[in-house]
């Protein structure tokens, strides 16, 4: 008998698992067809200080920013280097990561894999990059750079795995992550100590907001990045309805 509860206790474990990835994959539909749906009425869009506002009250993680992203010059795997300027007239998501991190650097990633999946399901693929960068440069060579998305499901037409370029010291990115506010701090066998940051710059190279540790709604970061697409910016009042209600409806 005991036998037979164990076992009905593992498939009734089984079965909420499967239920609950089901119902997130559900409610990130809904929030897509939602988005696109704002990009139909743009005008109907709310002003960036009520998305920051709405965001404060639903989103504890949340935490808006309001100053120039610190400048960088880094490169690609394939020796291509990326300035700041560079990602102009882009919304950027950006955040640090080295690939032998054994625990949340592959769950950040994965996380970034969500919400890159959300936003390129709608108009705003082309309006968004996404950027990653190691804090590793040493053992993050280019044939690991270049693995490292296609394991983790990041899709390359809008993703960026950034590293140092030839003649920067081997703590520029390290340094870089701390103009952004967190520390990645070497160990004595080999591992990095450090916070988990999503960071997002406007298309002016502002930066706007930071969303930490890997608990938030991803659909919320996707609506701010929204906001910054649409170019909100000046404050107005109306009916919240069409497709903010209907997101923020589902939490």
């Amino acid at each position: 008998m005991m036998l037979v509860r164990v076992r009905d206790k593992a498939k009734a474990r089984r079965v909420s698992s499967a239920f609950g990835q089901w119902s997130r994959l559900l409610r990130s539909l809904i929030a897509i067809a939602a988005l696109i749906a704002g990009f139909v009425h743009p005008a109907q869009a709310h002003s960036l200080d009520e998305i920051d506002a709405m965001l404060q009250s639903d989103e504890k993680y949340f935490q808006p920013i309001d100053k120039p992203a610190p400048d960088f010059m880094l490169r690609t795997a394939d020796g291509r280097v990326v300035r700041t300027a560079d990602l102009r007239g882009k919304v950027v998501v950006l955040h640090f990561i080295y690939t032998s991190c054994p625990d949340v650097c592959p769950l950040h990633a994965e996380k970034i894999t969500e919400i890159q999946t959300m936003v390129n399901a709608t108009p705003m693929k082309d309006r968004v990059t996404f950027v990653t960068i190691t804090t590793d440069p040493t053992r993050d060579t280019p044939d690991v750079l270049r693995n490292y998305g296609p394991a983790h499901g990041l899709d390359p037409v809008n993703w960026l795995f950034l590293t140092t370029t030839a003649d920067q010291p081997e703590d520029a990115t390290r340094k870089l992550a701390e103009a952004f506010g967190h520390k990645f701090a070497l160990t004595d066998d080999g591992y990095q100590m450090h916070g988990t940051v999503t960071h997002v710059i406007d298309k002016e190279g502002h930066w706007r907001a930071n969303f930490h540790g890997l608990s938030f709604a991803a659909v919320n970061l996707v609506t701010f990045v929204n906001a910054l697409t649409n170019n909100v910016e000046r404050p107005h009042h109306e009916q919240e309805t069409g497709w903010w209600a209907t997101i923020k409806g589902m939490f």
